[in-house]
């Protein structure tokens, strides 16, 4: 694996069509700006559509000739998720990389549009129906990818997927965060064994960005915890440019085989560049990970046809 890596080591993405959730902001910004800068399409799934144009905008300022689009998608509401789908079908006729980015994290409890503990719904369900739903054109597209972002608060954490799938189950913020981070980690697991069976070249890679200085600890809070926590991950991360490394090189690396855990090097994960870690292998426990699939499945009314 090279050692250094940043996003200059990107090689040319001509002709690759890529989303990126979450695109006009933080790592999901600087993901969508490095790919634009090495010639994909890239589609910004974003929420609010204000925001998306003047990200596009901004892309555009340094690159004039980027092939950059903006189109609405809500993970919290499994209809926009559809509409989102069916609408970027009709646009476009591959994807080559999936960039499962989106979240939110730690904010004041509250509930999806469909039912769901909002973390657990947006950061995990939303995504597994938008990857099923977009299957088809991954599968078709040579070299596809599916890159499904996890976290450092995931780690070391026992899957309790069941519990947090309705509101009526109670936890900390924290802990919810990170019960939805393993379940990514979890599908990006289970989503390459799945394609690898069916000898099926797409591949499926998992990663985390470690701690970077614009993380969206407790947004929405303005507890006196929630602020004084913000400023220390500030202090300690690293910039959303090198926190995106890992989606980056997970997404273009030419030796990513599939089924692997991208991290930064780092102490503790915090920072650093990227690098396959050993950690989601270690512990994955696959009939945890099969039956979180039949369940997910099942919540969001999303078969995922090979």
């Amino acid at each position: 694996m090279p050692r250094g890596w940043t996003k200059r080591d990107i090689g040319d993405l001509t002709g690759k069509v890529a989303i990126v959730t979450g695109g006009n902001s933080g790592i999901g910004f600087e993901t969508s700006l490095a790919l634009a800068e090495n010639f994909a399409t890239v589609i910004l799934a974003v929420r609010n559509m204000n925001k998306g144009h003047e990200a596009v905008d901004k892309i555009k300022k340094g690159c004039p000739n980027a092939d950059v689009h903006v189109l609405k998608l809500d993970l919290g509401d499994l209809e926009s998720v559809k509409e989102f789908a069916a609408e970027f079908k009709m646009r476009f006729r591959s994807l080559s990389l999936l960039i499962n980015n989106a979240g939110v994290m730690m904010p004041p409890r509250k509930e999806t549009k469909d039912g769901f503990e909002a973390q657990f719904g947006i950061n995990f369900l939303g995504h597994f129906a938008l990857t099923g739903l977009l299957l088809d054109l991954i599968i078709k597209t040579p070299d596809s990818r599916v890159v499904s972002v996890g976290s450092l608060a995931a780690h070391n954490l026992k899957p309790e997927f069941g519990k947090f799938t309705g509101k009526k189950y109670k936890s900390t913020e924290l802990k919810s965060y990170g019960q939805s981070k393993l379940a990514c980690m979890y599908f990006a697991k289970e989503l390459q064994y799945r394609l690898r069976s069916r000898n099926i070249d797409s591949k499926s890679i998992a990663c985390h960005p470690g701690i970077a200085q614009t993380y969206l600890f407790g947004k929405g809070s303005r507890s006196l915890k929630a602020r004084l926590t913000r400023a220390s991950l500030k202090m300690i991360g690293q910039s959303a440019e090198a926190a995106a490394y890992p989606i980056l090189y997970a997404a273009t690396e030419h030796s990513i085989r599939g089924g692997e855990y991208i991290g930064p090097d780092g102490r503790k994960g915090i920072k650093g560049f990227p690098a396959e870690l050993e950690l989601l292998n270690e512990q994955f426990v696959e009939n945890v990970s099969s039956n979180l699939w039949t369940l997910s499945e099942e919540l969001t009314g999303v078969t995922f046809k090979f």
